[in-house]
């Protein structure tokens, strides 16, 4: 009946197909809000992005696309990480892993109701604000509860718009600078020195991630071995043509100083078509670009809802993580993501309403402090990658990775230390051109820093407690 069973094995037909799995990596990879803070470097963006294609990108794809393959049960980054370094690392994966979605989805509900006042030219009253925030928020939460083969039609629509978008936006800057009417391609300096531009680079890294997530749908593949492999290698070429020209359409668009991080990506495509706020062109380009936004969230959900599933069934996380509905979907940690994020989005309502003073930088804010927390949850996988190779080298590997001992090395090494920088360079960043000159010195982001501490303490009592748990498994065993 619709080609819903196999006759011969009585079992649900297989609905996840390549051409599915390459528009989940472009949707899932493909984040189109984050395209204008890391085109706030300014024209060093361009050295950015392909020095990070070539030393980020291309390992984390390899990398992913092995151990994809080699292991493709749904546990993901964390089953990887287990299996090389034991419980107390699998368990901070998860944790990381998982804290950074609902700190993610906070950020993009906030983001809905900031461009607003640029799409139509009214201001929301903070009430309506967070009314919408919420609406958005279960929404995804709900359909999230679905299996990606069932919601498989917002994740494809999702990546078709994202390549609209960013095709337009790019195709027009290309226009504009034919025609000689492109304000920032007008700028003649660098606009920010290179130490500066280090401190945006955990941004391009966060553009780079997520491919891991598409080894999450191997239940939905007919041929998973295969199918990864062929997805992240496609979606890859496709992600980095993608990123590279809405940074150039954007880059064209704006002059950096007059670059907003949450309205940038709005403002480049207004600019370039000459439109106002309350104009059709304005609010058809708000909308698709707020499409986006719950195709992101439903694409990735699945990877980190199984994460924390499976760290809660091995005693990793709490075991409310642990529960799943009747479609074989996680539902506690699904849940757990909507009540965190309620309760952020409410705090953040509350910071408004007791004043402009007293309030954060919503979007930067909670974009900035998923992104730590999700990088810190990829330090372990290149170091897994090699231990893995190790220890389990006998296993076999329907797509391994090339070469000689030196580049396995550099594959394995050089992405983990540009995480760290990143994580670093979030943390604090440069006031001012360069060091030694006055008025130029780090400066500690104390919000990004106390909510790290925060996640660092939890992840360590949570581990602690993973340990514990896996020793006395260990013991009835």
């Amino acid at each position: 009946m619709k080609g819903e069973f196999n006759m011969a094995s009585a079992s649900p037909k297989k609905k996840f197909r390549l051409f599915d799995a390459v528009l989940a990596a472009v949707c899932i990879v493909l984040v189109v809000e984050s395209a204008a803070p890391a085109a706030a470097i300014g024209k060093l963006q361009y050295f950015w992005w392909f020095f990070l294609l070539i030393a980020f990108f291309l390992p984390y794809a390899l990398v992913s696309a092995e151990l994809g393959s080699t292991y493709d049960g749904e546990g993901g980054l964390y089953d990887w990480v287990k299996a090389a370094y034991g419980p107390r690392a699998g368990s901070r994966v998860a944790w990381y892993y998982w804290i950074n979605f609902p700190l993610w989805m906070v950020s993009l509900a906030v983001v809905i109701t900031d461009l607003v006042p640029t799409a139509f030219g009214v201001e929301l009253p903070i009430w309506v604000a967070l009314l919408i925030q919420l609406v958005f928020l279960w929404a995804v939460i709900f359909v999230s509860n679905f299996r990606i083969s069932e919601s498989k039609a917002i994740v494809n629509f999702g990546a078709i718009v994202k390549a609209i978008l960013i095709l337009a936006v790019g195709g027009l800057g290309i226009w504009a600078l034919i025609n000689g009417n492109a304000p920032g391609a007008a700028e003649t300096t660098l606009a920010v020195s290179p130490l500066e531009g280090i401190s945006f680079i955990s941004i391009i890294l966060f553009n780079f991630m997520g491919f891991e997530v598409v080894a999450t749908f191997a239940s939905d593949m007919e041929n998973p071995k295969r199918e990864i492999p062929r997805a992240i290698i496609v979606g890859g070429v496709l992600i980095a043509f993608f990123y590279l020209f809405a940074a150039f359409g954007i880059g064209s668009a704006i002059p950096v100083s007059e670059l907003s991080v949450d309205s940038g990506f709005l403002d480049s495509f207004m600019i370039l078509i000459h439109s106002n706020a309350g104009s059709i062109a304005t609010i058809a380009a708000f909308l698709l670009f707020v499409a986006t936004f719950p195709a992101n969230l439903i694409s990735w959900g699945p990877g980190v809802n199984f994460v924390a599933m499976y760290a809660a069934r091995d005693g990793a996380l709490p075991k409310v993580f642990a529960s799943e509905n009747k479609h074989g979907m996680p539902l506690g940690a699904n849940l757990i993501n909507g009540i965190v994020a309620t309760i952020i989005l409410i705090f953040y309502a509350g910071l408004c309403l007791w004043g402009p003073e007293a309030a954060i930088d919503g979007f930067w804010s909670f974009f900035a402090l998923s992104l730590i927390t999700l990088l810190a949850s990829y330090l372990y996988l290149f170091p897994a990658f090699a231990k893995l190779r190790r220890i389990d080298g006998d296993t076999e590997r329907p797509f391994k990775v090339g070469g000689g001992p030196v580049l396995q090395k550099l594959i394995t090494w050089v992405p983990f230390v540009l995480l760290i920088v990143g994580i670093i360079f979030t943390l604090t960043y440069y006031d001012g051109e360069l060091p030694g000159i006055a008025g130029s010195h780090l400066v500690p982001d104390l919000f990004l820093i106390a909510g790290v501490v925060v996640a660092i303490v939890i992840g360590e009592i949570l581990a602690a407690r993973a340990v514990k748990a896996a020793a006395l498994q260990k013991g009835k065993n």
